[in-house]
């Protein structure tokens, strides 16, 4: 059964597994991650995770059948370098990526000992926390091109009929100077929800080549810089829209986070 391609925000470092001042700052979105694999057509035999934290000259694909975890966050308490999200890796799966990017004429390197970064332990340890599904992670390709990464959508698009799940990982706003100058400020959320409504309106429109004609140009959009300064923790999304083919967009969660707004989004 042909599985949903799903852009997520992952939170700030391991939030879900440390006191936070407020002590309510996530568990809208821990309750969120809880409940998404009920929303699922059957349980997906792989999963396929694009996350901010991982950037490379060329897409890149880890091919390592047994991935540690990156603890690659700093300051936090000692017990969340202790976490741990034992997910087997998937070489198979790994090489028809690279494969499919190659045949669409973007190169794909393989790495076959990276693990998993922050951005696919921290909300997979909640989502999916028996980690007995195997994952492989995609990297960025480091120019950050919104059209490159819609293109690579499209040619994973069918792994979705193979019951591989395409997650996007990463923040609809990611302003970490204005999160941590004043979180409540007013103006911040004003400027964020401003580009968080333009971003609904382009991810849900009925005709998929203006929706990607729109995310390609995202950084024109009204508060676009204000909500992402540099926009690794956005472009996630571009491939799982790309990777949506036909599918129209639905906003599936949307909570305040810090003062700020964060959106999740669902093809399929």
């Amino acid at each position: 059964m042909r599985q949903p391609t799903i852009f997520l925000p992952h939170g700030g470092g391991p939030c879900f597994f440390m006191d936070w001042d407020p002590p309510d700052a996530w568990v809208g979105l821990r309750l969120f991650l809880e409940g998404l694999p009920a929303t699922l057509p059957e349980r997906p035999r792989a999963l396929l995770v694009i996350s901010a934290h991982w950037e490379a000259p060329t897409f890149c694909v880890q091919r390592n059948p047994a991935p540690a975890l990156l603890f690659d966050y700093y300051g936090f308490p000692r017990h969340t370098y202790a976490l741990t999200w034992p997910a087997p890796g998937d070489p198979a799966l790994a090489d028809e990526v690279a494969a499919r990017l190659g045949n669409a004429g973007l190169r794909c390197d393989i790495d076959a000992r990276r693990g998993f970064d922050h951005g696919v332990f921290v909300p997979l340890k909640v989502a999916f926390e028996t980690a007995d599904i195997p994952c492989v992670q995609l990297s960025l390709r480091s120019d950050l091109d919104p059209t490159a990464h819609l293109a690579a959508g499209r040619a994973l698009q069918s792994l979705r009929d193979q019951g591989v799940l395409i997650i996007g990982s990463g923040n609809s706003f990611h302003n970490m100077a204005v999160l941590m100058r004043g979180r409540h400020a007013a103006s911040t959320l004003a400027e964020g929800l401003d580009f968080d409504g333009w971003l609904t309106e382009a991810v849900t429109h009925s005709d998929p080549e203006e929706r990607d004609r729109r995310l390609a140009a995202w950084n024109r959009a009204p508060g676009a810089r204000h909500a992402a300064p540099r926009e690794e923790h956005l472009i996630p999304l571009h491939l799982v829209a790309g990777a949506a083919g036909a599918d129209r967009g639905v906003k599936i969660f949307e909570d305040r986070a810090m003062g700020a707004v964060e959106s999740a989004f669902r093809f399929g």
